[in-house]
């Protein structure tokens, strides 16, 4: 899996670090999501997909 973000899009709503914070972090100042792993490994795969479903905005994006 591959993962990206569009940290534009993002509307910090923090629903991404809740549900994978291995995988994404928002930043202190104003909340906008932070790609801490963009191939994660497989264990986090269905929270990094959940977090993706979760994104009021689309700004997650996953490839094979």
């Amino acid at each position: 899996m591959r993962v990206s973000v569009d940290q534009t899009r993002c509307a910090s709503s923090g629903q991404c670090a809740a549900l994978a914070p291995a995988v994404f972090d928002q930043r202190e100042d104003d909340g906008v999501v932070v790609l801490l792993d963009a191939t994660p490994p497989e264990a986090v795969h269905h929270a990094v997909r959940q977090a993706a479903l979760a994104c009021p905005v689309a700004a997650i994006l996953l490839g094979p």
